[in-house]
């Protein structure tokens, strides 16, 4: 899971943002292990026995829609023929149906996402404001799921299928609603590997980061020392869900 490309971004993404430099080192270090970069439209056709997946294949998968992953890694993926999925925040795209002053950062414009698109990276939704979905009400939730959606088949002439929760918070009731919405499968963080039991709306993904040297991300991609490397990860989604679980039970007691 990537999220800005960027050689010096504001100080609001620099934890999670990559340079290009480091970024075309790890795409050179997946082509040297022999995996292949799929996008997750086929990992669920897979899923559903709708295609084969071709052996050690790996998703890479850009959220929120920055603009660096068109200048930076759009020609370091096509040099390898790599598949990739990008997850759109469609409120924060430039231009027509966007509000890109609630960004944080540098976004795509519409034309660039279509850009991208015809490049063959995968353009899934990542709901229109990017909230915390768990933490809204029914309307709302609806609204944030199916905007995208609606704006990213409009402006591209596909529907998407490929959904990535904001923040990799989801609970039953948000699962529910996005299957509903018509997204065919959705991606978390979790920070783990992809399994077949957590099911088409729950899949987990790895965080890369801007310390993420070569070593570390080798050893990631290959499902080594996940447990040190996102420890404190881990402690801190412990205790945001408890947070979020106590709002919801203060606002159903009101």
């Amino acid at each position: 899971m990537y999220h800005a490309i960027d050689p010096d971004p504001p100080a609001a993404t620099r934890r999670l943002s990559v340079t290009p430099d480091a970024f075309a080192t790890q795409m050179a270090l997946l082509a040297g292990a022999g995996m292949t970069p799929v996008t997750a439209a086929r990992l669920g056709e897979a899923w559903r026995g709708e295609g084969e997946l071709p052996g050690r294949p790996v998703l890479v998968t850009f959220d929120d829609g920055y603009a660096g992953v068109h200048t930076y890694a759009l020609p370091v993926l096509v040099s390898y023929g790599f598949g990739a999925t990008l997850f759109a925040t469609t409120g924060w795209l430039r231009g027509r149906g966007g509000q890109p002053g609630g960004a944080p950062g540098p976004m795509l414009d519409w034309p660039r996402l279509a850009e991208l698109a015809a490049e063959g990276v995968e353009i899934g939704g990542h709901t229109h404001t990017h909230p915390h979905l768990d933490q809204l009400t029914g309307p709302a939730l609806r609204a944030e799921v199916r905007r995208d959606a609606e704006l990213l088949g409009e402006r591209l002439g596909t529907r998407p299928v490929s959904f990535a929760y904001p923040f990799g918070h989801a609970d039953r009731r948000v699962r529910r609603e996005v299957r509903a919405a018509g997204w065919r499968q959705a991606l978390a963080v979790g920070n783990g590997l992809a399994r077949r039991r957590q099911g088409p709306y729950a899949l987990e993904r790895l965080t890369v980061r801007r310390r993420t040297g070569p070593d570390e991300f080798a050893r990631l991609v290959e499902g080594r020392g996940l447990l040190r490397a996102y420890a404190g990860d881990r402690a801190l989604t412990r205790g945001y869900g408890l947070v979020r679980a106590l709002r919801r039970s203060t606002r159903k007691a009101r």
